[in-house]
């Protein structure tokens, strides 16, 4: 391993442990764990703010038992609650209540320290540390380290076209800001 990459490895655990100081901080002073802040932020981020038991452990890579106590946890505090699946009826969807948006709203700041932190940068800087990040979780996905990614790169409607980026869903070249990380319209291609 070259000399840069153990140092890009280094100032990524750096970021990391920030984040999840920033997180456990913002749990804290909300009386919950890390991982149900992170199920509430992603709640509210879901198109209709809602998501089964089994996409949450894999969107976290936890296991479902580790979800569920998290899921028990949140609904005895009034945050989440269980809507029967009518096509399945061993399944739940989980739902935030107006309280949890609530609580959701007030805990997806916690990363604005770490947003701040960007402000110093060029917009070629941004550019190249996203989409170096993109590759970087590719290439995790792809080894097996990581598990659900739902992004343009490993989505059947993307191309990569002579350095470029393009969405055959959507009919339409795509500039690094509009590359997502977690896509509502992504289909997992095949070779992933």
């Amino acid at each position: 391993m070259a000399e840069i990459d153990v140092k890009i490895v280094s100032a990524l655990d750096r970021v990391s442990q920030a984040v999840r100081v920033l997180l456990r901080n913002k749990s804290q002073s909300n009386a919950l764990s890390p991982i149900q802040t992170q199920i509430l932020i992603f709640l509210l981020l879901q198109p209709g703010g809602s998501s089964r038991i089994t996409a949450l452990a894999g969107e976290f890579d936890l296991t479902k038992a580790t979800v569920s106590d998290s899921i028990k946890s949140l609904l005895h505090k009034c945050l989440v609650h269980k809507s029967p699946d009518p096509a399945d009826e061993r399944s739940c969807t989980i739902l935030l209540t107006d309280r949890g948006k609530e609580m959701a709203l007030k805990s997806a700041g916690f990363i604005s320290e770490l947003e701040k932190s960007l402000d110093s940068l060029n917009a070629l800087q941004k550019e190249a540390i996203y989409t170096g990040l993109l590759q970087t979780i590719f290439g995790l996905h792809t080894a097996g380290v990581i598990s659900v990614q739902k992004m343009c790169l490993t989505c059947i409607h993307y191309e990569s076209i002579l350095g470029g980026h393009s969405c055959r869903l959507l009919e339409s070249n795509l500039t690094y800001e509009m590359l997502r990380l977690n896509c509502t319209e992504h289909s997992k291609a095949t070779n992933q």
